[in-house]
C-alpha cells in the first residue's frame, strides 16, 4: 500500500497499467475502511456562538482564530483533506457524499463540504432532478429559480454539504460546447440575472460557488486551450454576469480549466486577484477545478487561489515549504485562510431555524417545483394547427423513438449527474395525459418501416428525438481512440432520427417533434415538413408528466429560447476539440445575427404559446438625471387568443449613433406575466442607466456615452417582434 500512499498527482495513478489501477483501486478502499475519519461531531464547530449576521464580530473572531494556528494549521485550510490516491475512492461514485476541506478536529473547524450540480444536488439517490440550467433560462422565470436554489440548498444541508459548487455561468459561444447545458444560455443579462437567483436561493442554507472563471466554453479541449480575447470583450460580454453574481453575495468562484492569455486561469493574477478581489471587492473564497485545476503551488497561491480542490496535489507539505523556502509571502496564506473562515463563520450553520430531514430529499413538495420547471420552460417552436390536442378528437397516438421511454435528464456522468428516486418518461407522460379513452402505441423505430406501418392508422405521430450523455456533456476520454460525452461537433440529428421524421411525414399528416438536448440542435431542412415542434431540452424528472400536460392544453407553452437556432452552422463562430489557444470576439450568439444578418432558424427569446399577445403603447416614463438613475418604460400587452398563458417581455437597448462599435442591441431587462384570455396589463420595465455604459479601454474604466439609445420591446430579439421608442443622453 505504501508505493500508492506515496502517489503525489492523479497523472500517477492515470499512467498506472489497467490491472494495476484495479489492485490499486481494491487496496485504497481497504486502506479507507480500516482507517476511518472522524469528523467533527457538531456542524457549527468552533463558530456556534456566533452571530452570522454580524459580520464585525465574524471578523474579529476569524483575525483572533488565525493568529493563534500555526502555518501548517492554516495551509491545512487552504487544501482538500483527500490525497490524489484517496480521493477518486473515497466514494463509490462521484460525489456521491460531500467532498471534504480543511476540517480541522483539533481546533474545531468545520470543514467546506462540497456537492456539485447544477440540476440539482448531486449527492445521494434520491435528489430532486430539475430541468437542466439551460431549460430553466427558457423559463425567463427569476422567481422559480431562486425556489430551485432553496430547494437545492435543502437537500444539500440534508445530505450533510455545506458548499454547492453548481452555479455554471460561463457563457454558450457555440452551440456545440458539451456542457452548454449546465449554463443559462448565450446572454451575459440573462446569465447573470439566473445565476444570481440561483446564488440568492442557495445561500438560504449553504455557500454556493459560481465557476468557471473564466473564458470556458470547449470542453473536449478545455485542459490545453488558451483563450484570448479584447478587453471590452472580456469586461462587457465573458464578465459581466460573474460580477453581478458577485453583488449577489456568492460566496465562492471556481477557477477554470483552460488559459486565459497565456496563463492557467488558477494561475491567472489578472483574473483572479486584480478584478476578481481587488477592482470587484470580492470577499469570498477562490478554489480550483478538481484534480487538473492547477499545476504549480507558487503560481496559484501568489495568483490568489485560496483552496486547491478536491484533492491536495500542490498545496498541503508543498505549499509549507515554499512558505518556508520564502517562495510564498505567509501574508497571502493570512488573506487566504481569512476568506476561507469568514465563509465557513456564515454558513456552517447559517439557518438554524431550518430543520433538515433527509426526508425533504426528493420529497413530493420538490418534485412540484420541478414539474413547474419543465413546464414552463418547454419551448414551442413551431405548431401548425396541431397543438393542442383535443381528447375528444383523438382515438389513437403513436410515440416513438428510444428516448420516449428512457426518461433521460442530462449528463449522467460527473460533475452533473443527478440521481432522483423516478424519472416520469416522455411516453409515461403522454399516457397519464391521454387518459383511458385514447389508444397510445409505441415503437422504438429502429426500423423506420415500423413508424410507417404503425402510424398509418394515427391521428398524431409523436416523435421524441435528439441528445443523450453519450452525445454531449462532461468529456471522457476512454483512450485515445474512444470516448463519450464532450463536444458536439456535428449539430444535427443522427441519420436514424432524420429516417424516423422522413418516416413519419410519409404515413401521417400529423407529426410533432420532441426534442431532448442541451443546446441547439441543427433543424434545416426537416423543420419545414413537421407540423409542431418541442424544444423540451433535458427536463428533469418530471419532464414526461410536463410534455404530456403542454401537448394536451392543461398547461399552455410558455418559454423562449435562451439561445440562437442557426439556420447555417457555417456562420457559428470556430470551434475545435484540438484547439490550442482560440480569440473569442465581441459577437457571439444573437450579437453575431445582428451584426452580420446572419439567417436564423428561430432566433433568441423566441417562443409560441396557444394564445397570441398583442403589444402596443410603449412610452418612456421616467429618464435618469446626470447619468444616475434609471430609465423606466411601460408597454400594454393584450392577450387576444383562446388560453390564459403566460408572455415574456423582453427589453433590449440599441445603439443609433454611437461613435463607438457596440453590439446592435442587448438585452437589458425581462419580465414574466400572467395574463387571461381578453385581458390587458400595462407592463413596467426599468433599466439602470449604468447599464448603459461601455468599457472603455483607454481609461481602464466604464462609460456612459452621451448618444441617442433605441429601446425595443418585443416578445423575441428578432426586430420584427418588437416595438421601438428613442431617447437621448
Amino acid at each position: 500500500m505504501s508505493e500508492f500512499i506515496d502517489i503525489s498527482h492523479i497523472d500517477q495513478y492515470l499512467a498506472l497499467p489497467r490491472e494495476r489501477q484495479k489492485y490499486f483501486r481494491e487496496e485504497v478502499r481497504k486502506y479507507i475502511a480500516e482507517n476511518p475519519v472522524s469528523h467533527i461531531k457538531q456542524e457549527e464547530g468552533c463558530f456556534i456562538n456566533l452571530d452570522k449576521t454580524d459580520y464585525d464580530s465574524i471578523e474579529d473572531f476569524v483575525d483572533n482564530l488565525i493568529s493563534n494556528m500555526t502555518l501548517s494549521e492554516k495551509i491545512n485550510q487552504m487544501s482538500a483533506d483527500y490525497s490524489p490516491a484517496v480521493a477518486q475512492y473515497i466514494y463509490n461514485r462521484y460525489n456521491s457524499g460531500p467532498y471534504y476541506a480543511g476540517e480541522d478536529v483539533k481546533l474545531n473547524i468545520p470543514a467546506i463540504k462540497f456537492s456539485d450540480g447544477p440540476s440539482g444536488i448531486v449527492m445521494g439517490y434520491h435528489s430532486t432532478a430539475f430541468p437542466v440550467p439551460m431549460a430553466r433560462a427558457a423559463t425567463f422565470d427569476l422567481d422559480l429559480e431562486r425556489r430551485i436554489g432553496n430547494i437545492i440548498g435543502i437537500e444539500g444541508r440534508c445530505l450533510n454539504a455545506n458548499f454547492f459548487g453548481g452555479v455554471c455561468i460561463n457563457l454558450l459561444r457555440h452551440p456545440g460546447w458539451g456542457r452548454a447545458q449546465e449554463t443559462y444560455g448565450e446572454d451575459p443579462f440573462l446569465l447573470g440575472e439566473m445565476g444570481s437567483q440561483l446564488v440568492l436561493g442557495v445561500q438560504n442554507h449553504m455557500m454556493a460557488c459560481i465557476k468557471h472563471f473564466a473564458a470556458n466554453s470547449i470542453e473536449n479541449a478545455r485542459f490545453q486551450v488558451d483563450v484570448n480575447m479584447d478587453e471590452r470583450t472580456l469586461r462587457e460580454v465573458y464578465l459581466p454576469h460573474f460580477k453581478k453574481c458577485i453583488e449577489n453575495g456568492a460566496s465562492a468562484v471556481m477557477s477554470a480549466y483552460n488559459r486565459f492569455r497565456g496563463d492557467w486561469c488558477g494561475h491567472n493574477h489578472y483574473l483572479l486577484t486584480d478584478i476578481l478581489k481587488q477592482q470587484w471587492n470580492f470577499d469570498g473564497l477562490v478554489m480550483s477545478d478538481f484534480a487538473f485545476g492547477i499545476r504549480d503551488t507558487v503560481e496559484a497561491v501568489n495568483a490568489g487561489l485560496d483552496i486547491e480542490m478536491n484533492l491536495t496535489q500542490f498545496y498541503g507539505d508543498k505549499l509549507l515549504k515554499a512558505v518556508e523556502n520564502n517562495l510564498v509571502d505567509e501574508k497571502l496564506i493570512d488573506e487566504s485562510v481569512k476568506r476561507i473562515l469568514r465563509k465557513k463563520a456564515k454558513y456552517c450553520n447559517n439557518n438554524s431555524n431550518f430543520e433538515y430531514n433527509p426526508n425533504l430529499v426528493g420529497s413530493k413538495e420538490h418534485s412540484k417545483v420541478a414539474l413547474e420547471a419543465a413546464i414552463k420552460s418547454a419551448v414551442l417552436l413551431k405548431n401548425d394547427d396541431l397543438l393542442p390536442l383535443k381528447r375528444d378528437e383523438i382515438n389513437k397516438i403513436l410515440v416513438a423513438g428510444d428516448l420516449a421511454i428512457l426518461g433521460c435528464i442530462g449528463d449522467s456522468k460527473g460533475s452533473s449527474a443527478v440521481f432522483p428516486p423516478y424519472v416520469v418518461s416522455a411516453y409515461e407522460g403522454i399516457v397519464e395525459a391521454a387518459g383511458d379513452s385514447i389508444q397510445v402505441d409505441f415503437a422504438r423505430g429502429i426500423v423506420s418501416d415500423e413508424i410507417r406501418e404503425k402510424g398509418k392508422d394515427c391521428d398524431v405521430i409523436i416523435l421524441y428525438l435528439g441528445l443523450t450523455h453519450l452525445d454531449e456533456g462532461e468529456y471522457f476520454p476512454l483512450s485515445k481512440k474512444t470516448s463519450f460525452g464532450g463536444d458536439r461537433f456535428n449539430l444535427a440529428l443522427s441519420y436514424r432520427d432524420i429516417d424516423m421524421i422522413d418516416a413519419a411525414i410519409e404515413s401521417n399528416s400529423k407529426v410533432l417533434v420532441v426534442l431532448q438536448g442541451g443546446s441547439a440542435i441543427e433543424l434545416e431542412p426537416w423543420v419545414n415538413d413537421v407540423d409542431s415542434l418541442i424544444m423540451q431540452w433535458y427536463s428533469g424528472m418530471e419532464g414526461g408528466r410536463a410534455l404530456g400536460k403542454l401537448i394536451f392544453g392543461d398547461e399552455v407553452p410558455s418559454g423562449k429560447l435562451p439561445i440562437s437556432f442557426y439556420s447555417k452552422k457555417q456562420d457559428l463562430p470556430y470551434f475545435d476539440e484540438d484547439i490550442s489557444t482560440i480569440d473569442y470576439d465581441y459577437y457571439p450568439g444573437y450579437f453575431a445575427v445582428d451584426k452580420f444578418n446572419y439567417p436564423v432558424t428561430f432566433p433568441f427569446g423566441f417562443g409560441l404559446s396557444y394564445t397570441t399577445f398583442k403589444y402596443s403603447n410603449l412610452k418612456i416614463l421616467t429618464m435618469p438625471v446626470n447619468n444616475k438613475g434609471s430609465i423606466q418604460v411601460s408597454v400594454q400587452i393584450e392577450n387576444i387568443g383562446n388560453f390564459d398563458g403566460d408572455e415574456i417581455v423582453q427589453l433590449y437597448i440599441g445603439y443609433v449613433n454611437s461613435n463607438i462599435e457596440r453590439h446592435v442591441k442587448d438585452l437589458k431587462a425581462f419580465k414574466r406575466l400572467h395574463l387571461k384570455r381578453g385581458e390587458v396589463k400595462n407592463v413596467i420595465l426599468e433599466v439602470e442607466v449604468s447599464n448603459l455604459a461601455y468599457w472603455n479601454d483607454d481609461n481602464k474604466t466604464w462609460e456612459i456615452e452621451s448618444a441617442i439609445y433605441r429601446i425595443y420591446v418585443g416578445k423575441s430579439s428578432n426586430l420584427s417582434d418588437l416595438l421601438s421608442i428613442d431617447f437621448k443622453i
